[in-house]
């Protein structure tokens, strides 16, 4: 079917670019990723901080669940890199950077061509009715753009 087509080149470019953020910072240096991305930006650590929250969010967007991380919410999406609140370590990142991406890929292999262009949480079922492509499959396929935007920026810390 011509649907699953579409919805497998989308996962596949999701996972390209999880997979690409992942060797990405396996490659940089702690003292790296607490550097800025360019002067005056926000620093690396805070970057991938915002993918780990923005990934989390997915979760109830895409209606599977409830956040793992919802404490992530307030200094990765809400403030600027240069607020006051406390963070994260970068280690501890890591560790949920795995958790939200294995939960999203559990859910991912169990949702079918329908499900994937069923509105998503966001949306009312009025707004949905005027436009259908406010569904799940859009929401993977901004969030991958997302992703491939901020790994460029990530990129900047390689020496």
């Amino acid at each position: 079917m011509q649907q699953d087509i579409f919805i497998k080149m989308a996962l596949d470019s999701w996972y390209t670019h999880i997979n690409r953020v992942g060797k990405l910072l396996e490659s940089l240096s702690d003292e790296a990723l607490a550097a800025e991305v360019a002067p005056g930006r926000n620093t690396g650590v805070y970057l991938f901080g915002h993918l780990v929250a923005v990934h989390d969010a997915m979760i109830p967007l895409l209606n599977i669940g409830s956040k793992l991380y919802p404490q992530l919410e307030e200094p990765f999406i809400k403030q600027p890199d240069k607020s006051a609140l406390e963070k994260p370590s970068f280690p501890q990142l890591r560790t949920y950077w795995t958790e939200v991406n294995n939960a999203l890929t559990l859910s991912f292999n169990l949702m079918n061509a329908d499900e994937w262009l069923q509105k998503h949480t966001a949306v009312s079922e009025e707004d949905f009715a005027k436009s259908p492509l406010r569904n799940k499959l859009n929401v993977l396929l901004s969030r991958t753009n997302h992703l491939a935007y901020h790994t460029g920026q990530l990129a900047f810390l390689k020496n």
